[in-house]
């Protein structure tokens, strides 16, 4: 089923079909458009899983039986958090994600930017790494936007007005901007937090997008659900300057105020594209349930109709009635075609 491919370094499956109640649930309720990029997702962080002592042994353990499936849910959700927790992990996997999305979104936007991960490479000031990720606009290395990936609730917000400078140096959202865009070279620059893993004062100031004037931009990205939309937002405003912005002097409270009020109406629309989902969903389980109903008067119907008709029910009708195989069946059909809608 497997074959390692040494020259291209990939790893390359056949196609194979599984059985198991709780995958096909999960990718069952997914629309159709995501279930390939959700289906990597899941075998890479499964690779990460196995590679972790305490998930091999789990498994080595329950080799013949793997327990009932809420233990496994259990253990699958258990395994994710603790992956994603551990400092080192969460660091490579928020960059590599985050250049992942970027990239996938270029492509689909037929945009001609690339994203590459700089996080290990020192840039202008010596022995200095900030500056994870380097996107070029156009394919141009001089026309650059500096991002910096920051899952860490100890990054606090850390306006000058309350810097303290007789202090120990401490990283905040405001000095990654400023040195990402230094140390890398680039137009602007962008801090990326995660929701789960974000400091008080930052949350309560940029609840999604947020713009620092003069300073940078800052998006709050949900990395267990797989959101990063408000990565493409704020990517696509600091892509605006970057192109647009000439070598003269701006108001740069004036450009705030632009700015801010295109933000604020982003996460408006944010919020009702949210609802409407929901929306969705909901409409979507209520028609589920409608045809389920519809289904199972039709089917109840035929058996009343054959037993007024013959008197009786033999055998093999009782059971077939009982068992209600065949609206299963025609109700599967009905309900994928419900969940592609």
């Amino acid at each position: 089923m497997i074959k390692i491919n040494q020259q291209l370094k990939r790893v390359e499956i056949k196609e194979f079909e599984i059985e198991n109640q709780i995958v096909f649930n999960y990718f069952d309720n997914l629309p159709t458009s995501e279930r390939d990029d959700k289906l990597l997702r899941a075998i890479y962080i499964g690779v990460l899983a196995l590679m972790e002592d305490r998930i091999s042994a789990f498994l080595s353990k329950t080799s013949n039986e793997l327990g009932t499936e809420l233990e496994s849910l259990k253990m699958i959700f258990e395994m994710k958090k603790e992956l994603f927790y551990k400092s080192t992990i969460k660091g490579l996997l928020a960059e590599d994600e985050i250049a992942e999305f970027l990239n996938h979104y270029f492509q689909e936007k037929k945009l001609k930017d690339k994203a590459f991960l700089t996080g290990n490479i020192a840039g202008n000031i010596p022995k200095n790494k900030t500056g994870d990720i380097i996107c070029e606009i156009d394919g141009n290395p001089n026309l650059k936007i500096a991002i910096e990936c920051k899952f860490d609730k100890s990054i606090r917000l850390g306006d000058i007005e309350s810097k303290e400078i007789f202090v120990r140096k401490t990283d905040t959202a405001w000095s990654q901007l400023i040195e990402a865009q230094a140390n890398r070279d680039a137009k602007v620059s962008l801090i990326v937090f995660d929701i789960s893993l974000i400091e008080h004062s930052i949350l309560k100031n940029f609840e999604n997008v947020g713009y620092i004037p003069g300073i940078g931009f800052v998006a709050v990205v949900n990395s267990q659900k797989g959101d990063y939309s408000n990565l493409a937002i704020a990517y696509m405003l600091a892509r605006d300057i970057a192109l647009n912005a000439k070598e003269l002097k701006l108001d740069k409270d004036l450009l705030a105020i632009l700015i801010n009020r295109i933000i604020k109406d982003i996460n408006e629309i944010t919020t009702i594209r949210d609802l409407v989902h929901n929306n969705i969903n909901n409409n979507k389980s209520i028609l589920k349930q409608l045809e389920k109903s519809i289904l199972l008067l039709e089917f109840n119907q035929q058996y009343l109709r054959k037993f007024l008709e013959d008197g009786t029910l033999n055998k093999k009708d009782l059971l077939d009635y009982y068992l209600g195989e065949e609206v299963k069946d025609k109700f599967k059909l009905i309900e994928k075609e419900i969940s592609e809608i």
